[in-house]
This record gives C-alpha cells, sequence and structure tokens, in this order.
C-alpha cells in the first residue's frame, strides 16, 4: 500500500540588515506570515562586506546536519551583495545542503514547485536576472552616495573625524617635554591630564605638524 502521508518540512527564515540602526520588522513579520516560527528564524545585523555572519553561518550549520529543509527569505539580495555571491550560496544550499529556497518577493524562486528540467531552467534564469539587478542596484546605490558626498563636499561640508581641540598650554608643555625639559609625567600634571588623554593629544598634535 503506497504512503501517501506527506513529510513535513522544517521551515527556516533567514533576514538581513546591514546596520544595526536599520529595522528588521518588515522581514520578520513576511517570514511569520508564512508559518515560520520565531525559533526557526536567524537575524543578522551586519554590513554585507563579507558573509562571515554569525546567525547565517549557524543556520547553515543546521541546515547541513538535518534533512527535508525549506529556507525563506524574503528577497534575493539577502544571501549576498553580489552576483557572484548570490549564485554561490543558491548553489550551495541547493545543491550542496540540499535546502529547497523560497523568495517570498519572487514566487517563482521557490525550488519546491519546480523540479523538473523546464521548470529549474526557468528559476535559474529568472535568478541570474535577479542577482545581476541586485548588484546593479548596490553599484547604483554607492555612486549616488559617491556623488552626494561630492556636492556636500563642494558646498564646504566637511567629512571624516572631527579635529579634537588641545587644551591652552598644551603646545608649550609639549615642546618642553620633547627638548627634554621636562618629563612627560610633569606635563600631564601641569595640563591635569591623564596618561591616556595626554597621549590621544600628542597624537593628534603630531598629526597636524
Amino acid at each position: 500500500m503506497e504512503n501517501s502521508k506527506q513529510i513535513q518540512s522544517n521551515l527556516y527564515g533567514y533576514a538581513r540588515v546591514s546596520t544595526k540602526e536599520q529595522n528588521e520588522d518588515r522581514q520578520i513579520q513576511a517570514l511569520t506570515e508564512f508559518g515560520i516560527t520565531e525559533d526557526n528564524i536567524f537575524i543578522d545585523k551586519k554590513s554585507g562586506k563579507d558573509f562571515e555572519r554569525e546567525e547565517y553561518q549557524l543556520l547553515k550549520k543546521i541546515l547541513k546536519r538535518t534533512q527535508n529543509n525549506v529556507l525563506v527569505i524574503k528577497s534575493i539580495d539577502r544571501l549576498g551583495r553580489n552576483y557572484k555571491e548570490i549564485q554561490n550560496e543558491w548553489r550551495e544550499i541547493t545543491q550542496d545542503l540540499k535546502t529547497d529556497i523560497v523568495v517570498l518577493d519572487m514566487p517563482i524562486l521557490d525550488t519546491r514547485q519546480y523540479k523538473d528540467v523546464l521548470g529549474t531552467f526557468i528559476a535559474d534564469l529568472i535568478l541570474q536576472v535577479l542577482s545581476f539587478v541586485a548588484e546593479q542596484e548596490r553599484d547604483n546605490i554607492r555612486t549616488r552616495q559617491r556623488e552626494g558626498i561630492e556636492v556636500a563636499k563642494a558646498k564646504g561640508k566637511k567629512f571624516g573625524r572631527p579635529k579634537i581641540e588641545l587644551p591652552k598650554e598644551f603646545k608649550e608643555q609639549y615642546i618642553k617635554w620633547k627638548k627634554g625639559e621636562q618629563t612627560a609625567k610633569v606635563a600631564m600634571e601641569n595640563l591635569e591630564l591623564k596618561r591616556g588623554k595626554f597621549y590621544m593629544f600628542v597624537r593628534e598634535y603630531e598629526g597636524r605638524t
């Protein structure tokens, strides 16, 4: 007798934001509405400059040692920062880890639904297009940021670490110390500075001269 009972899949969700200031609520809401429990949602708040994300790496370890898994993400760019990374992660998850992927923003990217050759071909083609678009969008954002900075600089706006205001008598005490006329300890006492603060001012002053 054929067993018609459907095997229950293990649902996992992954959400990522680039900074601690950004809010991941929209991604989490979409994942929970899909039916994923909060315990199975992994969240990283880290820049995309590398892919050594703790929660993502932990998730992949779980996928590696379990079976019948489905990974759900809100959008394709959660997998990587550029075309190559997205393609590599997709390949590792679907082929090496034998895990299905569901991309909520693009329903056709649901590997559970397209197991035949034509369906796989169409999904792979769309994946390549979306990966390329994600990389181009990232490049466009960087270009807009760079152009914005250049415009701001042209208007006189200053960027970078602001200069530290040195104590009024610092230069005089610094010169005496460098000439050997007094010790650093005496200079600190005269300026009423602790050691760490004194040498911070020293680095700042020497960086200006």
